[in-house]
């Protein structure tokens, strides 16, 4: 029988909270950074380009975003599984807004995938990763606040 399927998807305010933890981790580790978040369907939620962040990293914090959201796992992870296939990784090379850099991260809120983080700026790519992933686990820890009834 037909019927019609459930998404959760992330609000621009609990997105917001990412974001944030991402430009304050970035300061922290010294990193001027462009940080994007996505919703499943890789449309832009809200963006954030640090004062000073790379020219070219607005773009590859968006395709981070959305390659992770699009694949279900992190980019650096993609890459991994398409480098020993030479099809899938000339395929790879041939897709628009495909990233495999380091530093585009899922949100899964119980396993359910409902969004991406992409981030890319004057560090590394090991950094755009670790901040993503902080921005993750503040979304995270932003709704496990609410679900136990405690302020954000």
């Amino acid at each position: 029988m037909p019927c019609l399927l459930m998404q959760h998807l992330l609000s621009r305010e609990l997105a917001r909270i990412g974001i944030e933890r991402a430009v304050v981790a970035s300061a922290e580790l010294g990193c001027r950074t462009c940080v994007a978040i996505v919703d499943t369907a890789g449309h832009l939620v809200p963006y954030d380009r640090m004062h000073g962040a790379p020219f070219r990293s607005a773009r590859h914090a968006q395709d981070k975003a959305i390659a992770s959201a699009g694949n279900g796992m992190a980019t650096d992870e993609f890459w991994a599984y398409a480098r020993d296939d030479a099809q899938l990784r000339l395929g790879v090379l041939k897709l628009a807004g495909l990233s495999i850099l380091r530093g585009g991260v899922p949100i899964r809120v119980n396993g359910e995938l409902v969004g991406a983080v992409g981030v890319s700026g004057g560090c590394g790519m090991a950094e755009d990763r670790a901040i993503a992933e902080e921005a993750v686990a503040a979304v995270l820890a932003a709704l496990a606040s609410q679900r136990t009834g405690k302020e954000l």
